[in-house]
């Protein structure tokens, strides 16, 4: 599909990579972005229209599809990491949290708009997910995990969808400027360049957008032996 004459519905909208797309659809020429967030207040970005959208609520994602009916491109960018471990007090309740909003809106969400976007020629749903779905980090296990979910239920929608002519994107990247990995070392991407490399993967077709080395090297080395992924182990 083509970026320019699009009608975007960004979740997560408010900041971070979330506004990065919004800003960077509409220099793209989408003709309308609407801004999802929690807080409709918090989106402060000139030219987009502010959503009431909590990816967790039932009645906010029904109300979303009805009122934005001529979406043609859904970005599933809402997401949330507590640095949690698997066997952390309190996990469970922690990992509920996290899948609630990694796994299950963006699955929720793509269901409510399937049929907006087969009404309006098929378009495309873009899973912003992480390299993280590929390589799991102890410390922050719980993330991994939904994230690995979410590029399992990526893969089954994009199948599930083809008869509609929509497409599926499924995004992967490591760290980026954002506030989520403001306390966090190492190389970090531009988010507005994460952005527009998604957007052209869309106009391009492909299947999956790997945004960094990171996510570029953990992709290839996936048949590889574990200690591959997980070097400690052959310690």
């Amino acid at each position: 599909m083509k970026i320019e004459g699009s009608v975007a519905l960004v979740t997560g909208a408010n900041r971070g990579l979330g506004a990065a797309f919004c800003r960077t659809l509409l220099e793209h020429g989408a003709s309308k972005v609407y801004a999802g967030a929690r807080d409709p207040q918090s989106v402060h970005h000139e030219g987009v229209i502010p959503l009431q959208l909590d990816v967790t609520s039932a009645g906010d994602i029904a109300a979303a599809a009805e009122l934005c009916s001529d979406v043609s491109l859904l970005i599933n960018n809402a997401g949330i990491g507590s640095a949690t471990s698997v066997l952390a007090e309190g996990a469970l309740d922690a990992a509920r949290r996290e899948f609630e909003t990694n796994t299950f809106a963006p699955m929720a969400l793509s269901s409510a708009f399937a049929p907006v976007l087969a009404a309006n020629g098929g378009g495309a749903i873009v899973n912003v997910l992480s390299v993280l779905s590929w390589v799991a980090i102890p410390t922050t296990a719980l993330y991994c995990a939904s994230k690995a979910a979410g590029w399992s239920l990526t893969n089954s929608l994009r199948q599930e969808l083809l008869g509609q002519n929509t497409q599926v994107v499924g995004l992967y990247v490591g760290l980026m400027d954002t506030d989520m990995a403001a306390d966090l070392h190492g190389a970090k991407s531009d988010p507005d360049a994460v952005a527009s490399l998604t957007l052209a993967g869309i106009e391009a077709e492909v299947y999956e957008v790997l945004a960094d080395d990171a996510s570029r090297h953990v992709r290839g080395v996936l048949s590889s032996e574990l200690t591959a992924l997980y070097p400690t182990l052959s310690s």
